[in-house]
């Protein structure tokens, strides 16, 4: 067995089914690898979009997300993306093809030093070896989604490819999720079962079907308010009465949640990961007044707030072992009510066409269980408060990184994984257009997302900033571009809306349609004044 098939075994039996990239010569023996072992190779036109793509893969089934690229331009192509999934904890194999040792010594093009480039955005580089390669995409795997997911980076040289893997190794077993014991935890349990105001606030670390069950169980038994990161949104319904939805990046948002969190005397943190918070959530809480009790799977080195109770360990089951036998009153006020109430007052759709009414009738339009993806933009903050999502990853985008462009890839990732579900992306025309040349791989790969994009010819949100410095208009706006016409050019629907009718009209026949469709809603480069 060549060292590429006992990578591409290994990544089928973890239950990876996808591959995405753009091929070269260099990765010849890895992508013939992969498609023998039953996984299925998609190219891409770029490979950042490759690498959400990748990424989208993972939300839906678990298993990790593979990125496939060749020598010099293609590794470095994937350097945005694979450090969004390190910011992002996504598990991610990164295979990336490069020139043999011996022949580096002689021959320069395109050679360059590719561990040492991912090595510090990466939670490990290796360089493949024949004889360990059994040992090496074991640890790979392990690495990439034990503790805090992320991405693991493979450099595989031409020959290596090739050569015969003599070597097993002894593999170990799943690591078991480490709950902690003893007097500490009684302490903890004993302050959770006395709360009187208790506040929930949860995260990345416990975004998947167990931690949405453990997070709306401790919420229940505690009648705790819940706040969740925009990525862990849904983690408990936001339907239900003690969710108070995503925070972070709403200023708005802040003004409502913040004081509640003062009110709160005990603040359970379920996998709560601040990578995805911005200033306004630095320190939010007082250790010396408040309880607060910290659960992560990994220890705090980003000090960006500090607990009065730190617990390193799997935060699903270490929660359910600290929850009270008994089920709590809650709060003696009606400060949670009313806090939701502001919310939802707060971030109502508006009358008039602009993004919030856009939003507001595709989420009443669409499906409950359609899956949405965001870009990074104006309309992501708005999108991310109004947006209810009834699961936890309905709704993905780029939080920790931020990255434009992403949720093209991202819903096409997730549409190629649930193809009879609806999934729809939502972008602003910069972002858009950043990928736009992914729609080709739609059409290749026969599938048919939703793309709504906002068109407003403008960097909305740091033209808003702009303003609100009192700078001159610099850098920010560009031309319009018929963003539906560049739809209909790739072999896909497009359709240009300006008013509420059009756009359910739109959505309606884009949901029942066999290919994909790019919805341009034409809004004015300040519709977002004032909406979040």
């Amino acid at each position: 067995m060549r060292a590429a098939d006992v990578i591409a075994k290994r990544l089928y039996e973890q239950g990876c089914r996808w591959a995405f990239g753009m091929p070269g010569g260099e990765v010849l023996t890895l992508l013939d690898a992969l498609d023998k072992a039953g996984i299925t190779f998609v190219m891409c036109r770029h490979e950042n979009a490759a690498g959400f793509m990748a990424e989208a893969t993972y939300h839906r089934t678990g298993a990790p997300g593979i990125l496939l690229a060749t020598v010099g331009p293609g590794a470095l192509n994937g350097i945005n993306v694979v450090e969004n999934a390190r910011q992002d904890r996504v598990p991610m194999i990164v295979l990336t093809g490069c020139v043999d040792a011996h022949t580096a010594q002689i021959y320069t093009h395109q050679v360059l030093d590719q561990p040492q480039v991912f090595r510090p955005i990466t939670k490990e580089s290796f360089t493949l070896n024949a004889r360990a390669a059994h040992v090496m995409i074991d640890k790979a795997i392990g690495i990439a989604t034990e503790g805090r997911p992320g991405p693991v980076h493979i450099d595989v040289p031409i020959s290596v490819a090739d050569a015969e893997a003599t070597g097993e190794g002894i593999l170990r077993p799943d690591a078991l999720p480490v709950v902690a014991t003893g007097p500490l935890m009684d302490d903890v349990k004993a302050r959770l079962a006395a709360a009187k105001r208790p506040l929930i606030i949860a995260g990345l670390d416990v975004s998947s079907d167990a931690g949405a069950a453990a997070v709306t169980r401790a919420a229940e038994a505690l009648q705790a308010p819940v706040i969740t990161s925009y990525k862990a949104k849904g983690l408990i319904p936001e339907s239900h009465g003690l969710a108070l939805g995503g925070a972070g990046l709403s200023p708005k948002a802040d003004t409502i949640l913040l004081p509640l969190i003062e009110q709160a005397d005990v603040i359970l943190c379920i996998g709560y990961d601040p990578i995805e918070m911005r200033p306004g959530w630095t320190d939010p809480w007082d250790p010396k007044t408040q309880t607060i009790i910290d659960v992560t799977a990994v220890s705090n080195t980003h000090y960006m707030h500090q607990a009065t109770h730190n617990i390193v360990g799997d935060p699903v089951e270490t929660v359910n072992a600290l929850l009270p036998d008994n089920r709590l009153s809650g709060w003696d006020t009606n400060a949670v009510v009313e806090a939701k109430r502001a919310i939802t007052a707060a971030f109502a759709p508006s009358e008039h066409w602009g993004p919030g009414q856009a939003i507001a009738i595709c989420q009443e339009v669409l499906p409950d269980d359609t899956l949405i993806t965001a870009d990074s933009g104006a309309h992501r903050i708005l999108l991310s408060q109004m947006w209810n999502c009834g699961f936890p990853r309905a709704l993905t985008q780029s939080s920790g990184f931020c990255t434009m462009g992403c949720a093209v890839p991202l819903a096409m990732g997730a549409k190629l994984v649930d193809p009879d579900r609806t999934v729809v992306s939502f972008s602003g025309d910069a972002g858009f257009l950043m990928v736009v040349g992914e729609l080709a791989t739609a059409a290749e790969q026969k599938i048919a997302p939703i793309f709504v994009v906002f068109v407003d010819a403008s960097l909305a949100l740091i033209e808003l900033k702009q303003r609100g410095r009192q700078m001159k208009n610099v850098g920010v706006d560009f031309d319009r571009t018929d963003v539906a016409a560049v739809g209909r050019a790739f072999g896909g629907n497009g359709v240009s809306v300006s008013d509420a009718d059009a756009l359910r009209g739109a959505l309606a026949q884009a949901v029942e349609a066999d290919t994909f469709t790019v919805i341009a809603v034409e809004i004015d480069k300040r519709a977002y004044d004032g909406t979040f």
